[in-house]
């Protein structure tokens, strides 16, 4: 785990140079894709508290089932002054046995599968201004995300952070392959 908070550490000073050109490109280069709205999945209580409202409540954002017993509560999205949003939550092995990690979650790009296991697939897309917003990368290709997870036994979690480009509507469409969707609200 300290290995992943200092790799984050590097990061964060490379993807505060990046974010803006990051966000540029995935404004045009994905705005397209994908033109319908998916059904939101939220918490179960239905809430609508802001964002930082819920952490203080311990209300997650949303609780998205996905394959394999495999579970992810989104806990937090917040905006920086940087311009980069995070989200942050859990993941669950609802199981009683041993379940991999599906390669998936670490999407298609070709530079990002080299960088083995992550959740760099999931996106955030902003239905109002019809754009798609992919986990930033920093200036050596590596995702700003939870990486290293391969596998997690029995009832184990692993808390989880993803760092998109910071979209213009605060709620947006969470996607992360083999998951459900979700309609979460971006904190600033």
């Amino acid at each position: 785990m300290t290995w992943h908070m200092a790799a984050l550490g590097r990061s964060l000073a490379a993807a505060a140079a990046t974010a803006g050109l990051a966000l540029g490109a995935a404004a045009c280069s994905h705005g397209n894709q994908e033109q319908h709205r998916p059904a939101a999945a939220s918490s179960p209580t239905g809430n609508a508290l802001a964002p930082r409202a819920q952490l203080e409540t311990g209300r997650p954002l949303a609780e998205l089932q996905g394959q394999g017993g495999l579970s992810l509560t989104l806990t937090s999205a917040e905006k920086a002054p940087a311009g980069y949003v995070t989200v942050r939550g859990e993941l669950k092995n609802n199981t009683s046995t041993v379940t991999v990690i599906p390669a998936e979650l670490r999407g298609e790009e070709l530079k990002v599968l080299r960088t083995g296991p992550s959740l760099a697939g999931a996106t955030l897309t902003d239905f109002t201004h019809r754009k798609r917003y992919y986990v930033l990368r920093d200036t050596e290709g590596r995702p700003l995300t939870t990486t290293g997870l391969s596998t997690l036994r029995g009832g184990e979690s692993a808390r989880v952070f993803m760092q998109f480009p910071s979209p213009a509507a605060r709620a947006v469409g969470f996607q992360l392959p083999l998951f459900e969707t979700a309609t979460i609200r971006i904190g600033e």
